[in-house]
């Protein structure tokens, strides 16, 4: 019999339905100008029953979609005829892959290189960090219902709640802290990492932990403290103030998430004047050293175009951050902690002190190298230790 796309997805079907199915991949792309690169296929089981899950892998992103095994294989038969030459049928009876080329259609069957058919379970619910029952903040937020159950249109927000405390988690795993911890979250907004990360400290952890939110709105900072006190959370507390003017004593960690500009520097100083044994931040424009940079060498061919001028800004703006954390004692990590989906300022800097002496005077040359490198006069964070 003739080889057709339409054997290769009845064998597709018959495996989907006795729950022998691992996984479809689609490849062979027929057209330059789509930007589709691959198509992925695999069976879940969601509370609305079991599904074909499909992953359309584009050049920068990748779609999620879910269909019912029928409706599926009419699309997986659509690519076959549109955007795919091959695909590959993986079961736990047999691997099969489809061919498809000037001369015909070509199914081949080989053993199978699975025994266990993919996993169903693909939306049961992930162990998180911050469970979302029991929890009087998540609730009085507005992440949950009064049972517990994460709100449909908070299911982004609870993911970052938690992929924050993961990074947290990361950060401070060999920092001995004692029994204490002091925290000072700077720009705390409304508050829901600032619980989250409470809750953390003193559940997960079983610390002693101090924890104040420092904001500018004072609707929000009376907003969270009730929502504090009626958490039982009694050294959780938020006050009013800037990042600049608020006077810190000594603390274990400081956190700056989003704070624009130059806020971004007041709080690296204010955590290395505080001799935070971990600083976190976040920055938000680099409009300080954007309006300095002026190179008259063959960097000026990148910075006449507004996009890349930014993008120059940022990456010189946060390298002298992290140097001068460095220069201070404090070992930096910089790194990607938002998808670009989400935001496009979503750079991390980090400095754990380090317990070792560093060159300063190598750490000064190269900043004074990069500063003359773009025609930069100072950096602020510069000015403010050096003013210390």
């Amino acid at each position: 019999m003739k080889a057709s796309i339409e054997q290769f997805l009845v064998l597709a079907g018959i495996a989907a339905d006795a729950n022998e199915l691992v996984k479809i991949t689609l490849g062979g792309k027929r057209g330059k100008e789509s930007d589709l690169k691959n198509l992925f296929v695999k069976p879940v089981l969601l509370k609305t029953g079991k599904k074909l899950s499909f992953v359309y892998r584009h050049d920068t992103r990748d779609i999620t979609k879910n269909f019912d095994t029928k409706e599926a294989l009419v699309i997986i038969e659509q690519h076959l005829k549109k955007d795919f030459y091959n695909a590959d049928l993986f079961t736990t009876n047999g691997d099969y892959q489809l061919l498809q080329h000037n001369n015909g259609i070509k199914i081949t069957q080989k053993p199978a290189s699975h025994k266990i058919a993919a996993t169903e379970q693909h939306d049961k619910l992930k162990q998180r960090i911050i469970q979302s029952k029991g929890k009087i903040y998540l609730h009085q937020l507005g992440v949950t219902t009064a049972e517990g159950s994460v709100k449909k249109e908070m299911q982004d927000k609870y993911k970052q709640i938690n992929k924050y405390v993961e990074i947290i988690e990361g950060i401070i795993k060999d920092i001995d802290f004692g029994k204490n911890i002091s925290v000072a979250d700077m720009g705390s907004g409304k508050g829901y990492l600032t619980f989250a990360l409470y809750d953390y400290l003193t559940s997960s952890l079983k610390l002693e932990a101090s924890v104040t939110g420092i904001e500018m709105r004072q609707d929000l900072i009376n907003t969270c403290n009730k929502i504090a006190a009626a958490s039982g959370f009694t050294k959780l507390h938020f006050k009013k103030g800037t990042i600049a003017d608020t006077s810190l004593p000594t603390t274990d960690m400081l956190i700056a998430l989003h704070a624009c500009d130059t806020a971004t520097d007041d709080a690296i100083f204010k955590g290395i004047v505080a001799n935070a044994k971990v600083i976190i931040v976040a920055p938000c424009c680099h409009k300080q050293i954007r309006k300095q940079m002026k190179p008259v060498n063959v960097l000026a061919a990148i910075t006449r175009h507004g996009i890349l001028l930014e993008r120059q800004a940022e990456m010189v703006t946060d390298t002298i951050r992290a140097l001068l954390l460095e220069a201070n004692g404090y070992k930096t990590k910089v790194f990607e902690f938002i998808n670009t989906e989400h935001t496009p300022k979503n750079v991390m800097i980090v400095g754990v002190q380090s317990g070792s002496g560093q060159n300063k005077n190598e750490i000064f040359d190269k900043i004074k190298a990069l500063k003359s490198l773009f025609n930069i006069q100072e950096h602020y964070l510069e000015k403010l230790i050096g003013s210390e």
